[in-house]
């Protein structure tokens, strides 16, 4: 239970925790209509790539049950799906779900399983899927331990979690030339394409906020998870954690 002395990030903010799935909700309903403009805009498309590479990391069989966790639009789940696995997508934000239906019916994508759930406390059934993933969300629930355990409780045994995240680049003179980017102009292309600049400047300093790479490699662990693996990319502005339950 949420104390009233309990705080949890919100961008460069430190809010009651109790408010933050409110907060993070309004941000998404917001943007759910250009997010994956605003995707492609802000990653000069590259993020397309770091979700392929994602699921060829996960691997994806024909008769695997996969949830795809803070699912929103689809991404996710659409490369997972073209490899015959059954895949419920999850988010706690129904505008980003409805967006996701609209494009699986656009696309004559069929056979997914839409389910708006708090990643904190999730009502599937113990050991239910062959793997979880979660793209871009882990870094906005409010609690990241408990959804982490959530993912190792709904995992079968020998299942999979991967998780793909920004993070923050070592490469010297590329993270201060990200972070000036970031800051200054992510915000005014959110205002151009979207007609909001607060929301996606939350988005840059909740990544700011989110653990380093080998602190959240330490949850992982802690939630239970083995042999867990960090693959960083472009020095590590983004990167993929794994983990199995054994």
């Amino acid at each position: 239970m949420t104390t009233a002395a309990e705080t949890a990030p919100f961008g460069y903010e430190d809010i009651p925790a109790d408010e933050k799935v409110a907060r993070v909700g309004a941000v998404f309903s917001s943007v759910a209509k250009k997010y994956d403009v605003m995707n492609d805009a802000m990653s000069g498309g590259l993020h397309r790539l770091w979700k392929d590479r994602l699921v060829s990391r996960v691997k994806p069989r024909g008769g695997e049950a996969i949830l795809d966790l803070a699912g929103g639009t689809g991404d996710i789940a659409f490369r997972l799906a073209r490899h015959g696995a059954a895949i419920t997508v999850s988010d706690i934000n129904q505008d980003m779900l409805d967006v996701g239906m609209e494009r699986a019916q656009a696309r004559g994508i069929t056979g997914l399983e839409w389910s708006c759930q708090n990643a904190e406390s999730l009502d599937f059934a113990d050991r239910s899927f062959d793997a979880v993933t979660i793209a871009f969300g882990i870094r906005n629930v409010t609690h990241i331990d408990r959804a982490l355990a959530e993912a190792h409780r709904v995992l079968k045994f020998g299942g999979r979690f991967f998780c793909l995240e920004f993070s923050t680049t070592q490469w010297p003179g590329f993270a201060q030339a990200y972070d000036l980017y970031s800051h200054r102009v992510v915000p005014q292309i959110g205002k151009l394409i979207a007609d909001d600049a607060d929301s996606y400047r939350y988005l840059i300093e909740s990544i700011r906020r989110f653990p380093p790479m080998p602190a959240f490699a330490a949850m992982l662990r802690e939630a239970g998870f083995a042999r867990v693996k960090v693959e960083p990319i472009l020095g590590g502005l983004v990167a993929i954690h794994s983990g199995w339950k054994v």
